[in-house]
């Protein structure tokens, strides 16, 4: 009776077959293909950055300021549509958030919230009145002392007028300096893009000395109120 041998040690090991350099390549571009649409879905639907490109705002938000905006807090939204399908919360007054800008739909503005649908606002000698009751306004900025009757012009004088349904009354910090509600009317629900969360980087470029004073330190991180 035959004895049984134990496999040889010596014997060639099986070899898996080579990826060719066409999978490879396909691998890479489906990777590639899937990161862009993860990054699409974020932007579009939950976070997005900006850069603050004017004074309106300021002293809280400073020409250079790049922002994250988060844009599911109000909801999720299908895009061209601007049809809410997954509400969340409305915005608040004292949020700062970035909107479409009414009078031209191509650009993104950023204001502050002063009022909501159904809230009365007027503003009498640059004092903010809502529902009839002076406006605890600790974030405004008045630059200039001369006050404008509103048959001159709404900056300093202004309604009263109500916040129609489903819309907002929003206004500047920097009041004086600010084209908002007072001038071109209400933001509708639908046109907001989201609420400005984080200052993340700032850069000033008016700064002409070492590239590293351009950087405003003290207000990378700063949270948003």
């Amino acid at each position: 009776m035959k004895e049984n041998k134990a496999p040889s040690k010596n014997l060639p090991k099986e070899k898996k077959p080579a990826r060719s350099s066409k999978a490879k390549a396909q691998e890479f571009i489906e990777a590639i293909i899937i990161a862009i649409l993860i990054a699409v879905v974020v932007r579009t639907l939950v976070v997005q950055a900006y850069k603050i490109p004017s004074q309106s705002m300021a002293p809280t938000l400073l020409v250079g300021d790049h922002l994250l905006v988060n844009k599911f807090i109000y909801g999720v939204k299908i895009p061209l549509l601007r049809r809410t399908i997954i509400p969340v919360t409305d915005p608040k007054k004292g949020d700062i958030i970035v909107f479409i800008y009414p009078q031209d739909r191509s650009k993104d503005f950023i204001k502050r919230v002063i009022g909501v649908g159904g809230d009365k606002i007027e503003i009498r000698n640059k004092k903010i009145w809502i529902n009839d009751r002076p406006h605890e306004d600790a974030v405004g900025v008045y630059s200039d002392p001369v006050c404008y009757p509103a048959i001159v012009q709404p900056r300093d004088n202004f309604g009263p007028a109500t916040v129609p349904r489903n819309s907002l009354f929003v206004m500047g910090d920097n009041r004086d300096q600010s084209l908002d509600s007072r001038f071109w009317g209400f933001v509708e629900l639908k046109d907001v893009e989201g609420r400005a969360m984080i200052i993340y980087w700032s850069w000033n470029r008016d700064d002409q000395n070492n590239p590293l004073t351009k950087i405003r330190w003290e207000r990378l991180g700063n949270l948003l109120r």
